[in-house]
């Protein structure tokens, strides 16, 4: 099985061509109600039986907090404390991933003006159109895009445990859009995977950008890259291998292979100077 940064960028790629069809093939079963489409009304009226004055409390809290505001807030709350750690690339990528999410699904609510269904099963007021699901998408990116983020820094057991609870949040948020009557089945499926893809485009970006160079003054104790460390004066007998070492390196051998100007540094080190 081919491997390599090519061929990851080879699945990466194709990973994103699978999801941008699946997310446009919802978004046309969703315009034209074919496909998952067809099942909107029951899955609707699934969710209207189940309806108890607790559940509603909780799922108008769920939709509150996994609100498209309330998703960019907490991702601009993240990019201040990432900036504030000198963490850049982090704070473009999530600002990047959520400002490009809030754009598409705005854009294809207007290209496909799909109503919502009937306002006697809304339990909260929506006035823009229904497809795809504003809340289905913000919650998947934003929140999708801060796993990554944190990715790295997180052992196993901790990103087990905290991509189970963005999974289980991403879920909670679109169901309580069919619970409340604001949406229908594949608006919800088509705002996962729109932003699933456009999530995923932003993975991708971040994962060919080039690497930073490191820094202009060199590795840490030393001066400019490229440049040997001064050497100290004085100092015990590793402080002399390693300054012999340098020398061995900086200066070439004459024509008769010796070094004349090391005879004057044994000279100093052995009288003290």
């Amino acid at each position: 099985m081919p491997s390599g940064p090519r061929a990851r960028l080879a699945v990466a790629v194709g990973l994103v061509g699978v999801l941008g069809l699946a997310a446009g093939w919802l978004l046309h079963a969703g315009l034209t109600g074919s496909g998952p489409a067809a099942a909107d009304p029951t899955v609707l009226a699934d969710f209207l039986d189940v309806r108890t004055p607790d559940l509603t409390t909780a799922a108008v809290v769920v939709t509150t907090v996994g609100s498209t505001a309330a998703m960019a807030g907490l991702a601009a709350a993240a990019c201040v404390l990432l900036w504030l750690r000198g963490h850049r690339r982090d704070v473009l990528f999530l600002a990047a991933a959520t400002i490009g999410a809030s754009a598409l699904f705005r854009l294809l609510k207007a290209l496909f003006d799909r109503a919502r269904p009937p306002a006697a099963t809304r339990l909260v007021t929506e006035t823009n159109e229904s497809l795809p699901s504003g809340h289905a998408t913000m919650s998947l990116v934003v929140v999708g895009a801060l796993v990554v983020v944190g990715w790295h820094a997180w052992g196993v057991r901790t990103r087990v445990a905290v991509l189970t609870g963005a999974t289980l949040w991403v879920l909670a948020v679109g169901a309580t859009r069919l619970y409340l009557g604001v949406h229908w089945f594949s608006d919800v499926l088509a705002g996962w995977l729109v932003g699933a893809t456009w999530l995923t485009v932003c993975v991708l970006v971040r994962r060919t950008w080039p690497a930073r160079a490191t820094s202009r003054a060199g590795p840490a104790g030393g001066g400019p890259a490229g440049r040997a460390p001064a050497r100290s004066v004085g100092g015990g007998p590793a402080d002399l291998l390693r300054r012999d070492a340098v020398d061995l390196r900086a200066d070439a051998p004459d024509a008769d292979g010796e070094h004349p100007d090391r005879a004057g540094d044994v000279d100093d080190r052995g009288t003290g100077r």
